[in-house]
């Protein structure tokens, strides 16, 4: 019974092969039972995001090559394309793969916490489409717990490494609660789109987006559901700004001493917290002489951002051990589980012939045969039954020189020492 996790991800494909195998989720359930369908798939659970498309399978040999058929017709992907992107994790690597993206060690941000949501989210449509058993269940029960503690023992996520990220970030350790801050965002671009993202989620209220061409000013600030204006009349809401995050594409500064100095002496020169993230330069370097003033430049985030991402990278390196002993773990259960399914089946096997030889023999007997002769018979007839087909099967392994099949029968049959 392979247990195998067959995809495509950021790490091995484009994001053009990715598009084509790409599931959307009102698919899932479909997709689920489709798989499951095909003849040797017992189990199934796609995780599809932006980033890779995997799905983890379980069920008797020649699995393997069913899911990667399934995932190479959902993409029209020709065979060349599956041989460079496309991975296949058996058993215990499959079990580690997903431990590690469920812990954020796999994700395109180191540590992102959002796949944990995904990886969930995937679990529960495959409950409801019927592709979940005892297998995969118990997985992604371990993969969940494996994830919050790497989360919660090493902080992964705790180090922003991205530069919108990062200044929200800077932004709390120097004002703590957000909420009753006003920032004032000028550009209108995709850093300042982030920051006013981060910035609402972090439970910031009173949003200004100030940008040369009004019209765009206010198509974002409809976004935030915040307040607009033209750079024209940036310096009569400069007052208001608690944080200012500037990205504009002027080839010179756009925020000069004199603004700034009249907008302290409105606010009674309580704390502004100004982000210069554009190149060129914003702000005027020399609004960074101002009192009250804390100035950030690219330079200065970006500083951050490499600090983070090297932190990150170390906590990555103590998460591995948490990964390692959660495979281990999962592993014996899974090696136990299947023990005793093979015991089961060996039970059952030796009952049937039990039985079967044993009303032979009382017919035998209740005919007039001699007890002890028919009792000796069945003996004889039960002992080869059993030893039949590991007598086949060893005589098969001494003549394929399979070692390991050897030492394993050895380890089996061995006599105990009586000593």
């Amino acid at each position: 019974m392979p247990l195998l996790a067959t995809g495509i991800s950021h790490h091995t494909a484009p994001l053009e092969t990715r598009e084509k195998i790409a599931i959307a989720r009102t698919d899932y359930v479909q997709e689920i039972e489709t798989l499951c369908a095909l003849e040797h798939i017992e189990e199934a659970v796609i995780v599809s995001t932006c980033n890779r498309t995997e799905i983890y399978s379980n069920g008797p040999h020649g699995s393997g090559e069913q899911v990667r058929a399934w995932l190479q017709g959902k993409g029209d992907l020709s065979d060349a394309e599956m041989q460079t992107h496309c991975y296949v994790r058996e058993r215990e690597q499959a079990v580690r793969h997903l431990f590690r993206v469920a812990g954020g060690l796999e994700s395109l941000v180191l540590g992102e916490s959002q796949i944990v949501g995904q990886l969930k989210d995937s679990w529960q449509l495959a409950q409801e489409a019927g592709g979940v058993g005892k297998v995969l269940d118990r997985l992604f029960q371990h993969a969940f717990a494996t994830g919050k503690k790497i989360r919660s023992k090493t902080r992964i996520g705790d180090h922003p490494v991205s530069v919108a990220y990062t200044t929200v970030m800077l932004a709390k350790q120097i004002f703590g609660d957000l909420s009753s801050k006003t920032v004032v965002l000028v550009g209108a671009g995709e850093m300042i789109e982030l920051c006013g993202r981060h910035l609402r989620e972090k439970g910031v209220s009173s949003l200004v987006i100030a940008n040369r061409s009004l019209e765009r000013a206010r198509e974002l600030a409809g976004q935030f559901d915040a307040l607009s204006a033209s750079l024209a009349d940036l310096p009569s809401v400069l007052h208001k700004a608690d944080i200012l995050i500037s990205s504009t594409a002027s080839p010179e500064p756009v925020i000069h001493p004199a603004p700034v100095k009249a907008a302290l002496k409105q606010r009674r020169h309580q704390p502004m917290f100004l982000v210069d993230i554009a190149v060129p330069r914003d702000i005027h370097p020399d609004v960074s002489k101002l009192d009250s003033v804390y100035l950030y430049t690219i330079d200065d985030l970006q500083k951050v951002v490499k600090q983070n991402i090297s932190k990150r990278s170390k906590a990555a390196e103590a998460a591995n051990t948490d990964v390692v002993e959660a495979v281990d773990e999962f592993m014996r259960w899974l090696n136990s589980a299947r023990a005793s399914v093979y015991l089961q089946n060996m039970h059952k096997q030796a009952r049937q012939n039990s039985n079967e030889l044993v009303a032979r023999a009382l017919r035998k007997i209740e005919a007039g045969n001699d007890p002890a002769q028919v009792v000796t018979q069945l003996a004889n007839t039960l002992a080869k039954r059993i030893l039949h087909l590991p007598s086949t099967r060893l005589r098969q392994a001494a003549e394929e020189q399979d070692d390991a099949l050897l030492k394993a029968a050895y380890r089996l049959f061995e006599p105990e020492d009586e000593t």
